[in-house]
Order: structure tokens, then sequence, then C-alpha cells
């Protein structure tokens, strides 16, 4: 994976989230990092893990992460967080390297798009999760929410698509796009009403950015 960017160039910008976003929500992450994160909140809040469940939906809602509203609320230390649960995922077990993820994003072509990386979560888990699918060499760099940061700067946050724009080079006439499976890391950045019109594009597979997209195609990806 290529390091910051350094100045700016024509291309357009694609942002890619990393969860449930370049896998499938089939493969399980998601559940296994609601169950950590519960338990995280049980053992070092001390509460009933009804209570635990509800907290931990309202700081994702309010916030866009649980641990912001545990570092904002209940100062716990966000890379003591990460070592107890995103770190501490069984990716191993649930992911494995995606040849067509890889060869869908190689389709694109590297001299009209960057591709970017987009996350919420801490670069350990981020860079973890794309070498395990086998893609980590396809994007040019990755965005993240620094844990080591106060305070914490997560999507929705309009810093956070301020900080990934200047990563990744882009300049007032540089085309971005947001490749994100929660509408809630997006809204406050294009609200919108109602919930259906949000965004101009929603579709249900990333295969449809080729449909979407084909100037930023290899001329023999739109052959095909």
């Amino acid at each position: 994976m290529g390091s910051i960017a350094q100045g700016s160039d024509q291309r357009a910008v694609f942002f890619f989230d990393i969860d449930n976003c370049l896998y499938a929500k089939s493969k399980n992450v998601h559940d296994h990092m609601a169950r950590l994160i519960n338990k995280y909140f049980v053992t070092h809040l001390d509460v009933p893990a009804e209570e635990a469940t509800r907290l931990h939906e309202q700081y994702y809602k309010d916030y866009g992460l649980a641990i912001e509203g545990l570092s904002r609320f209940h100062q716990i230390d966000p890379m003591d967080f990460n070592r107890e649960v995103d770190d501490a995922l069984p990716l191993d077990d649930l992911l494995s390297p995606d040849l067509e993820l890889r060869q869908w994003l190689e389709s694109f072509d590297k001299t009209t798009v960057k591709m970017w990386l987009f996350t919420n979560a801490h670069v350990t888990h981020g860079k973890r999760v794309v070498k395990l699918l086998g893609i980590e060499d396809l994007f040019e760099g990755i965005t993240y929410c620094d844990y080591r940061e106060r305070p914490l700067v997560p999507k929705p946050i309009p810093a956070m698509f301020q900080k990934a724009e200047r990563e990744a080079g882009c300049t007032s006439a540089t085309k971005i796009y947001f490749v994100d499976d929660s509408w809630l890391n997006l809204e406050p950045h294009w609200p919108s009403e109602p919930l259906e019109e949000a965004c101009k594009y929603q579709i249900g597979s990333l295969k449809e950015l080729h449909k979407l997209f084909p100037e930023l195609l290899k001329k023999e990806a739109t052959a095909g």
C-alpha cells in the first residue's frame, strides 16, 4: 500500500470503506465485533449485557463508533479498546484472499482513478483486513481514525472527510466518490431527506460501480 500522497494530480478518487463493504456481511466479522464490543462494555463499565448493548448502539449512532462514546464519557483508552476488540477479532478464520474482488479492483484504470481506503477503524485493523483479502497493494493509501488522537475524529465528522481528501491529494477540481455500507457514516456530510434519496447512487454490490462509471475502467474491462 502506498504512502500518503504528496501534492495532487488530476485523477478522480474512489474512497472505499473497508468493513462490510470490501467483504460481505455474511463473513460474520460484524457479529464477532459486536460481541467483543459488548463484552468490553460489560467488563470495563461494569454494566449488565442489556445496558452494554444499548450504550454500544447509542454511541455508534451518535458518534460513528463505540469507542468515541467510551472515550468521551468513561475515560477509556482507545488503544486499549483496539487491543481487546479490533485486534482481537479472529480475522484469520473469517477472511481469505478474494480473487474475484481483486480482479474487480484491478479493472479500474489507475491513470484515471486513485483507489484509497477510508475507515473508522484504527490503522492496524484496516491494514490487516485488506492484507487477508489479498488486495492491500491495489490501494495508494489509507485514511483511518487514529485512536491515539484526542479527541477522536471518525466519520461522519466533516473533519474526517477533509482529512481523507487532504491525504489523498484532492483539490477543488477532483472528482470524489465515497463508497460506504453505512448511511450513518455519510448522512451528516450530505444531509438529505428522505433517506431513500440521500445519495445519487445506491447499489446492492460493488460490481454495479462498473455500470455507473465505465469511464473509470480499463478499456478491456469496458469491452468485457
